[in-house]
């Protein structure tokens, strides 16, 4: 694999600068900390991910914070991509008492039984921008429009090839999410929305033949392996032809994407990059926009996602019924969740300054 250590390196320096940035909430180790609000709410059980991706670092901080707002004591954990360990240490969380439980899940189906759990201990479980399936063990749902996610990513592609003007044809690969993530179907579904009538009269090119979702999953949104799956596609398809646009679902795998497409000599004068897709504007990503190479991302505003989850925490425990704006999209299997949904934002190189910078999500001197 061309320049993997390179790209390893990339996602390990976004999570470091992210630690450095928000590193409050959590033990040197990874594993939990415990945060010592008002004893008032009691304490609220926070089961994150990973570590490894700087969103979640901050979306774990900024539910903390804003639990600790409210006179609530917390406990955060990463799972650290391990679905057993995710279990392990949500069912430390229930044997530990706390009132409720907000979960970011590794993967979607596999938390039935420890979330019976929490059921029979009487804690209300919070789906936090994941949804799990299979369970009616899920009370409520907090995420952001996650087809619009998709939608924007795609519609980007459309506007910058000039597709709506009638250009091209031009040549696209496609890549989605983990397949153990339920957002995956929906940022796809979504972008394919957009997409698919420009791959039906092929204004669209995806020349490794890979279309369906099953073919472009990148488990654990993982950037090695996108940049694996990147190398081969460039390899076999691409010999004597150009790649116009990438869509790639999140920050961290389009890293791994343009670091192959590099290696390939794109982003020299005679081999221009790609439009390339992302989304949760992670700081190596909103760099690599202001430096021209990817192109755009989708902005999640996590400090919001927060504080829903949180309102829905403190009204449960408050014995009043949250606020919901979907009570029909997310069946999991078992039953609609009511959900809150937030609006994402495209951002590129022409408004990053106002969205971000100027909307306090980074500082000027974050982004170098």
């Amino acid at each position: 694999m061309r320049n993997r250590r390179a790209a390893l390196a990339a996602i390990a320096g976004a999570a470091s600068l992210a630690l450095a940035l928000t590193a409050c909430g959590q033990d040197s180790e990874g594993g939990s900390k415990e945060n010592t609000g008002s004893a008032e709410g009691g304490t609220i059980g926070i089961a994150m991910p990973t570590k490894s991706s700087e969103r979640w670092i901050a979306d774990g901080n900024n539910v903390v914070k804003d639990l600790r707002s409210k006179g609530y004591k917390t406990k955060l954990v990463y799972g650290e991509d391990d679905p057993d360990q995710q279990v392990s240490q949500i069912e430390n969380l229930i044997t530990q008492g706390v009132k409720a439980l907000i979960v970011a899940a590794i993967d979607n189906k596999s938390l039935n039984n420890v979330l019976q759990q929490a059921k029979d201990a009487n804690i209300p479980v919070i789906a936090y921008d994941r949804l799990i399936l299979g369970t009616a063990n899920v009370d409520y749902y907090a995420s952001f429009d996650n087809t619009k996610v998709g939608e924007l990513q795609a519609t980007y592609i459309v506007d910058k090839l000039g597709l709506k003007d009638g250009k091209g044809p031009f040549n696209i690969e496609l890549f989605a999410g983990s397949n153990d993530d339920n957002n995956t179907k929906y940022f796809f579904n979504g972008a394919m929305s957009v997409l698919k009538p420009y791959i039906d009269s092929k204004k669209l090119v995806v020349q490794s033949g890979q279309t369906g979702l099953t073919q472009v999953t990148t488990l654990r949104w993982d950037g090695a392996t996108a940049q694996k799956r990147m190398d081969d596609i460039l390899t076999k398809s691409y010999k004597s032809k150009k790649v116009d646009a990438v869509l790639s679902p999140y920050d961290g795998i389009s890293i791994g994407i343009l670091s192959a497409l590099k290696s390939d000599d794109y982003g020299s004068k005679s081999k221009p990059l790609p439009v390339l897709t992302g989304q949760d504007a992670e700081l190596a990503s909103v760099k690599s926009i202001i430096a021209g190479q990817q192109t755009q991302t989708v902005y999640k505003d996590t400090r919001e996602l927060a504080k829903i989850a949180s309102n829905m925490v403190d009204a449960v425990l408050g014995g009043k019924k949250p606020e919901t704006n979907d009570t029909t999209t997310y069946d999991n299997g078992s039953k609609v969740v009511p959900a809150y949904l937030l609006e994402p934002v495209n951002v590129d190189k022409t408004n990053y300054q106002q969205v971000l910078v100027d909307g306090g999500y980074y500082k000027e001197s974050d982004l170098g």
